[in-house]
């Protein structure tokens, strides 16, 4: 009931979007963790089989940058979107990549501050969406990981996520009827169920997540029609002089890459970025997020611990809490009631609506397409 609270009061403005998100979790329930048979007559869209061109983007965007060492390939693509929802990695078999990174919510967490991994254990950070992160150049909130595929390998026996041993993973994988061809197909004939391969394959799918279509992008595309009068008001403060958020959101993907301290609070009790320089300047800093999709990947900041984004702009609107280290730019705005409605009407605009309703018929279509043989592994009776 919380969680649906929590999607009415964020997307009130947005009801098709909204209603898509709150029917997600009943069909996504009914696929992977629900009581009963599938229904082959339920999928109401095919899956695409034929070879993609993952290197276009949408127009506005950078060029996708992928490792030489792990080239994207459809066959590694749809390996690494079961294994994204598959729960028998996880030392008990009650977690996936799915259950914390929520297709629904732009692959972020189900609207949860603390979302919980193995064994109920709270993670320690909120968990940020997926999208774009083929673009960074450094991941999680303080930085200090460098590639995809590290993170995806480290999930696996991390204590508080997946807590296996990966050669239990690969045996599982490899017992299975199904994934041992499956490797073979997207890696080559001697390929078998590793911790190597399963980090790049996730790593393949997490590249083709890319948003780049939102009304915004529309808008700036020479659609006058996709804003409505608030909306472009808001963008204009966004911009402007007097709010200069995008000092630090820029670019096409909404961020500078760089680490901030914005005075959510008064004592960081997570120092962020000094975790990896030990730097003291660093403490209570964190990286910028895009804002790609925010509207729908609340809550906010690196503690979870602002609600709304309406919550997050009251605290730059003040100039943010006392800090030593808080960031220069943070300074009183001076915004109306009004001005702050205009600006998060903008940054709702940045929803790429057809991205996710395509990724969450992925997965639904993924559980179908299983359902034709048998139960897919992440399928249990609760």
């Amino acid at each position: 009931m919380n969680t649906i609270l929590i999607k009415i009061r964020s997307h009130l403005l947005h009801f098709p979007l909204l209603l898509f998100q709150l029917l997600f979790p009943l069909l996504l329930t009914s696929y992977f963790i629900g009581c009963g048979d599938y229904r082959k007559d339920k999928i109401t869209e095919e899956i695409i089989t034929e070879e993609k061109d993952y290197s276009q983007v949408p127009e506005g965007l950078p060029a996708l940058p992928v490792p030489e060492y792990n080239p994207i390939t459809k066959e590694s693509v749809d390996l690494g979107r079961r294994l994204f929802a598959e729960k028998i990695m996880s030392v008990d078999s009650s977690l996936a990549c799915i259950s914390c990174h929520d297709p629904g919510r732009a692959f972020s967490s189900s609207g949860m501050r603390v979302v919980l991994g193995y064994n109920k254990e709270p993670l320690n950070r909120n968990v940020p969406t997926l999208i774009n992160k083929a673009f960074f150049p450094e991941y999680l909130w303080g930085g200090g990981a460098f590639s995809i595929e590290g993170i995806a390998h480290d999930v696996l026996s991390l204590p508080n996520e997946f807590n296996n041993d990966t050669l239990e993973v690969e045996r599982r994988l490899s017992s299975h009827p199904d994934y041992p061809g499956l490797f073979t197909k997207a890696f080559g004939d001697d390929a078998r169920p590793s911790a190597h391969f399963i980090s790049y394959a996730i790593s393949s799918f997490i590249r083709t997540l890319i948003s780049g279509d939102s009304r915004y992008d529309k808008y700036i595309r020479g659609d006058s029609s996709a804003l409505n009068d608030s909306e472009i008001s808001g963008m204009k403060l966004f911009f402007s002089h007097k709010v200069n958020c995008s000092k630090c959101h820029s670019g096409p993907l909404f961020t500078d890459f760089a680490y901030h301290n914005t005075g959510t609070t008064t004592h960081y009790f997570d120092r962020g970025r000094f975790y990896v320089t030990n730097n003291p300047y660093d403490r209570g800093k964190f990286r910028t997020p895009s804002l790609r999709n925010c509207g729908i990947t609340g809550p906010y900041m690196h503690d979870g611990e602002k609600a709304t984004l309406e919550i997050v702009l009251d605290n730059y609107n003040r100039g943010g809490r006392l800090f030593i280290h808080k960031d220069t730019l943070m300074k009183p705005l001076g915004l109306d009631k009004q001005e702050i409605k205009d600006i998060v009407a903008f940054l709702h605009s940045l929803t790429d609506e057809e991205f996710i309703e395509r990724n969450v018929m992925d997965f639904i279509n993924m559980a179908g397409q299983e359902a034709e043989t048998r139960r897919p592994s992440w399928y249990s009776c609760r």
